[in-house]
């Protein structure tokens, strides 16, 4: 297979559809961006590769962020969801994408469960929306597919609710399933321990993205499309006077945001017919 076609959900207030498409392209993708209407209406989930849950505001977080989406999805298309998944394919929520995600089911998954609500992405522990830059550690014993090959990772986090949230019993099935895929890290790639910036949101275990037991969906808080350019990140000029003054220049001017969708991208190439 050479071509990746990819599904980027827009519409009632998700408005990262533009740069998430964006990012699939440098990735290799063929990404459309689909109202949700359109999928409810009956668009052709089957010719797709990839689907994206993007960032925003789905109906304004009204009753929770990302609840409506979830209903919505799950009341409409939720039997060409899951079928979706039982095809081998693959599905990445981004921040609102992530909340909805948790709220249908789809995440964690455990046993093949995909309709159990089992953990939650609430309010931060400041009570504020946070609009920052975060470090990240990856676990490279995840089955993620979306994070093959990845240890660490600066991306931005932007969300009033993003406090990852699950009982004990549930945190410890996470961990030794290797579905927790990336925590907010300190500076030396440590997990930040729940220490405030470092955990923006007070995430329990420093969670920043889980995955499925198959490794193919994969929900995360912080916005890889938002890194798709060097220059996005807020130390890209001091990164490149101290690349200067070893007589470097960058390797590539793209984001390293980008590694996860194409990753996913090569998954795809490589799986699926």
């Amino acid at each position: 297979m050479t071509t990746v076609r990819a599904l980027v959900m827009t519409g009632y207030g998700l408005n990262c559809d533009y740069e998430t498409d964006y990012a699939l392209r440098l990735a290799g993708a063929e990404p459309r961006r689909v109202h949700i209407n359109d999928l409810i209406a009956g668009e052709d989930l089957d010719v797709f590769h990839i689907m994206v849950f993007g960032g925003g505001f789905s109906w304004g977080d009204d009753h929770g962020a990302g609840v409506l989406l979830a209903a919505k999805m799950r009341n409409n298309i939720g039997e060409q969801i899951e079928r979706f998944v039982d095809q081998g394919k693959l599905i990445i929520g981004i921040c609102n994408g992530f909340q909805s995600l948790v709220n249908l089911g789809l995440l964690p998954g455990f046993d093949g469960n995909r309709r159990e609500r089992r953990i939650a992405v609430t309010y931060n522990d400041s009570g504020n929306f946070i609009d920052t830059w975060v470090r990240l550690s990856v676990n490279p014993d995840s089955p993620c597919v979306f994070t093959q090959g990845l240890t660490r990772l600066d991306l931005p986090v932007r969300h009033g609710e993003g406090k990852f949230y699950a009982a004990p019993e549930d945190l410890v099935r996470l961990q030794d399933r290797g579905q927790v895929v990336m925590q907010y890290a300190n500076e030396d790639g440590r997990p930040a321990n729940g220490h405030w910036p470092e955990n923006p949101n007070g995430s329990l275990l420093d969670i920043a993205g889980v995955c499925d037991s198959t490794g193919r969906i994969f929900g995360l808080m912080p916005h890889p499309e938002a890194f798709n350019h060097r220059t996005n990140h807020p130390d890209w000029t001091r990164q490149k006077a101290l690349l200067g003054r070893e007589g470097g220049i960058p390797e590539s001017d793209e984001g390293d945001g980008v590694r996860i969708f194409r990753n996913a991208v090569d998954y795809a190439r490589a799986h699926l017919s």
